[in-house]
């Protein structure tokens, strides 16, 4: 019952930062550089790979969210099977052939100086991993650990709400340097997500034994 309650309010959670992501990527569709998130950014908009990747990670990512989200329903897998894998492909390639490495090219340019930096090249690294290891696994025919690699996964995909949630509760701009405030938070949407991520994963596992 608890992980059941826990899905719910993850995926309400997630639907509405979605909807929200959606309306401050809206922001960017005039191409303008000198709005938003690229305000801080004034020292790369010049160069023109940065923004390539910068354009191509916003406007996949919600995607990229979404497309996870119908990957943890029993039901909806006994019930779409074929979609599942459809809806699957599309979210595993959408990290490792869009995702990553423009998330790697931008990491190198993240705020938050080399704590910033260093976390979201961690974060890269991982999304790369757990995706891989759930594709590999699944292939395989081995359905619990693909199952625990897509949660690990998607658990990284949801830093970027998780990094937002902190950040409209916690900051404030006459309290806390912002560079410094960046880079930790970086580390702490991941502790955050891996640790429910982890959670989740033992619960599920004690049910499974129990059933």
């Amino acid at each position: 019952m608890a992980v059941k309650t826990l899905r719910i309010w993850a995926v309400a959670a997630i639907l509405i930062f979605s909807m929200l992501m959606l309306k401050t990527i809206s922001q960017y569709t005039g191409f303008d550089k000198n709005v938003g998130f690229l305000q801080f950014k004034q020292k790369v908009v010049s160069n023109p790979y940065w923004m390539a990747f910068f354009y191509i990670h916003i406007f996949s990512i919600t995607l990229c969210l979404l497309a996870g989200l119908t990957q943890f329903s029993n039901r909806f897998l006994a019930e779409n099977r074929v979609l599942h894998r459809v809806i699957g492909k599309i979210y595993v390639y959408n990290i490792l052939i869009i995702n990553v490495p423009a998330c790697f090219v931008l990491g190198l340019f993240s705020n938050g100086g080399m704590i910033g930096i260093t976390g979201f090249l961690l974060q890269d690294i991982l999304w790369a991993c757990f995706t891989v290891a759930a594709v590999s696994f699944i292939k395989k025919g081995n359905v619990p650990a693909h199952k625990k690699y897509m949660i690990l996964s998607y658990a990284v995909t949801t830093t970027a709400i998780t990094f937002r949630i902190i950040k409209n509760l916690i900051y404030q701009e006459n309290r806390y340097d912002y560079e410094l405030f960046y880079g930790l938070n970086v580390w702490a949407s991941l502790i955050i997500n891996l640790s429910a991520a982890y959670l989740i994963i033992r619960k599920s596992k004690r049910i499974s034994a129990q059933s």
